[in-house]
């Protein structure tokens, strides 16, 4: 890290919690890296989690909800938002957003986007966050309950 010599006390604070870019990682790689860090969960494992009170929380984007439909029970978090509204400690958290223990299942469209949130909630502290492996389209084709469109 190199010597902050900003008199300004927020740059130094900023600084120190941003650790310097590294050597350039190809998106494979970084996927690869962050999985490395927790286990993923299946459909069934999801549902399951679900079931003994872990939080779903969707972050596909409108459009693909309007398409695809919704998963019963699932809290519909943007991606933008999803820091925000989890974040225990935070001034804009969901009311589901208790305490850093929160068993959270991140579900994106096919289960790539969701490995990078669960990175970021993990650096939140929120140690017990995974995301599905395959998204919102492997829990479909699992059969797993889904609100289509037209019912939502």
């Amino acid at each position: 890290m190199t010597e902050n010599r900003s008199t300004n006390g927020a740059e130094a604070a900023v600084s120190e919690a941003v650790p310097e870019a590294s050597a350039p990682v190809g998106i494979d790689d970084l996927l690869e890296r962050v999985r490395a860090g927790y286990d993923r969960v299946d459909p069934r494992e999801a549902a399951a989690a679900a079931e003994s009170g872990a939080l779903l929380v969707d972050i596909r984007y409108a459009a693909l909800r309007d398409r695809d439909g919704l998963i019963p029970g699932a809290l519909v978090v943007e991606r933008n938002e999803l820091e925000w509204r989890l974040d225990p400690q935070g001034s804009h958290r969901v009311p589901e957003a208790v305490d850093h223990d929160l068993p959270v299942v991140v579900i994106c469209n096919e289960g790539y986007a969701s490995s990078l949130a669960v990175a970021s909630l993990r650096q939140l502290g929120l140690h017990r966050a995974t995301d599905l492996i395959g998204g919102f389209q492997a829990w479909r084709a699992t059969g797993l309950p889904v609100i289509s469109p037209s019912e939502a």
